[in-house]
Parts: C-alpha cells; structure tokens; sequence
C-alpha cells in the first residue's frame, strides 16, 4: 500500500524529559514512508530541536496564544487532511515500537480507524507487566459508549472519516473519545490490533490514568471529564442514529448519577476508591468511572 501517510504528536514543556527517547523511536521504524508532523504547545521550535537532539524534518504547527490542546490539534489536523490518505497519532512522551507504523498501515487496508495495544510502562520507561487492550472477547467499538482504547496515541484514521469528524470544541479535553465515537456513529469500520505496538507512560501527569491505585483526586477528575465527555457527543443528538443515541444518552445518564455520588458524600467517594482499587482491573481507558461491579457501593 503506497497511501501518503502523516505521523502527528503535539509537543508541550512537561514532555520535554521523554522527547528525545520518542523521537529515536519514531526514527527506528521500520516503514520510514511518512511525513513526521509535530505540533507545539508553549514551547520554540529550538526548544524542540534541543530536547529531541536533533532537527528533525518535520512539518511544525506551532500553538497560537489562547490555543486550547484541541484547538492546536484541530488546526494540525486541517492542515494535513488535505495532503495524506491516512494520519497516524502518537503521544511524544510515549515510545513507538518499531513495527508502530508499519502495523497502523497494514490496519488501514481493511479498516477506516485503527488502533493497537499498548505496552505500559511507568516513569522511567520500564514495563510494568501489563498490556492495555480491550478485554478478551470484547469488541472495541462496542466499547466506546462507555470506554475507550482509541487514543491519540495508539490510533490512526484515514482522512475521509476523519475529516467527518471534526470540527472539534475547544474545550474537548478527551479529543481522542470524541472522534472515535464520532467515526462509530457515522459507520465507520473501526479496528484493534491485539500486538502492542505503542509503549504507554504512566505517570502522575497523564489524564487518562488506567493503573491502579487510584486516588480520590484521580476518581473525582476522572468523572467530571468523562460527563464533560457525553455533553460534546450528545450535544446535537439529531445527528445520532437512534440506537447509538440511546446506547449514549444511558452511558451519560450513569455517569451523571456517579458524578453526584461521589461529589455529595465523602463517605461513598471513600468505600468507593477502597473497593475500585481491590478490583482486578480493565486496561482501558475510563474503566475506573462507575464501575458496574461496584453499583451498589455508588448507587445507594
């Protein structure tokens, strides 16, 4: 398949420890046919250039004053739509495998938005054991009214459905839902692949955390942009087929009724974290958000 390709990160000052270690990932590929796209969030291309150790051939866009994270993306994203069959998305404080784009290629034969797993490792780089990917037998587009596993760091779309997705809200702090579920809505064939081809930092900084333990602060987060979330995908339901509608307006109104749970009483946030952490858990993202098993704790 010789389809025009982008690679897109976005840049920002707190990644700048894990740039270089991306950047060497991102030149280890072994499918080199790409335009490597980089976005930047607060910081001078020489900056960039310092923390990566080199001056890479990139394509910049560089963050404007007022710029939201979805706002610089969104822009990114327009610029490149009209040059490339297909857009592959990695975090810049994350570490390609070799075969990143290679796989992501290959994926997009048959299929409009793919996605892979994700090796995770902590802080320094070290695996942590465990594989973040759907749970076995469970599909992942079926996943998305209430999880997700299509990051902006594990996915890749071809620009005809992508380009249905946008435009973005400013304010989406979970860009990455809003387009997958924006692309599952509108029919498009969505795809995961089992290998992990992406190894995922976790640390304290990430906004999606998926390892346990999990902290009061971090569940409280979680469902404020998780509900944040259903108000931008529900915000012009006559667009939403009746099923995907329904199968959203549920998921919402759950997460609402957490929301208040865990916001009115510190005793439920309390037993509520306490059993979420004795939980064995689902490698996905917002996983830890109403957790079915835990109903009762939250409900009552």
């Amino acid at each position: 398949m010789s389809d025009r390709l982008a690679l897109y990160t976005t840049v920002y000052r707190a990644a700048t420890p894990y740039l270089r270690e991306w950047y060497d990932s991102v030149a280890a590929q072994t499918d080199r046919d790409f335009d490597l796209w980089i976005g930047v969030d607060g910081m001078t291309c020489d900056a960039v250039c310092v923390a990566l150790g080199a001056a890479p051939a990139a394509r910049w866009v560089i963050g404007e004053p007022g710029d939201s994270p979805a706002r610089l993306r969104t822009r990114a994203i327009q610029r490149m739509l009209p040059h490339y069959d297909a857009l592959l998305f990695v975090d810049c404080d994350d570490l390609l495998d070799p075969t990143r784009v290679a796989g992501a290629r290959a994926a997009l034969r048959t299929s409009d938005v793919a996605a892979c797993a994700l090796k995770i490792v902590d802080a320094s780089g070290r695996d942590c054991g465990i594989t973040f990917a759907p749970p076995t037998g469970q599909d992942a587009a079926a996943l998305l009214p209430r999880y997700n596993v299509f990051g902006l760091s594990n996915t890749a779309y071809r620009t005809a459905v992508l380009a249905r997705c946008l435009p973005v809200p400013r304010d989406a702090v979970l860009m990455d839902w809003l387009l997958a579920t924006r692309a599952w809505v509108l029919g498009a064939r969505l795809a995961f692949d089992p290998i992990p081809r992406m190894r995922y930092r976790q640390y304290e900084a990430n906004i999606a955390r998926v390892v346990q333990p999990f902290g009061h602060a971090h569940i409280l987060a979680a469902a404020e942009r998780v509900v944040a979330h259903y108000r931008l995908v529900l915000s012009e339901p006559a667009a939403l087929p009746a099923t995907h509608r329904r199968a959203l307006c549920q998921a919402r109104a759950r997460a609402e009724r957490f929301q208040r749970a865990v916001q009115s009483s510190r005793a439920t946030l309390d037993r509520y974290v306490t059993a979420l952490n004795a939980l064995t858990p689902a490698y996905v993202w917002w996983w830890c958000v109403a957790h079915p098993q835990l109903e009762d704790v939250w409900s009552n």
